[in-house]
């Protein structure tokens, strides 16, 4: 169970830096990074780490957030 802990530490973390890093970009940076970050929400939620609606949510905020921009 620890190393499944360690494992699924990793990939949130990792979700979590993408996420960031598309609320602090440039606008003309904005749309590579949104891509990336849906990419890495998807794979994450593919591996059972997060739930289906939960990963649903975070892209659905984000893609909201690049199109008030």
């Amino acid at each position: 169970s620890r190393r499944n802990n360690l494992r699924n530490r990793h990939y949130k973390s990792m979700m979590k830096t993408s996420i960031k890093k598309v609320l602090i970009a440039d606008k003309k940076d904005v749309s590579n990074l949104l891509n990336h970050a849906i990419s890495t929400i998807d794979r994450v939620c593919g591996k059972g780490i997060i739930h289906k609606n939960r990963a649903a949510n975070h892209i659905s905020k984000l893609t909201k957030y690049v199109n008030s921009l």
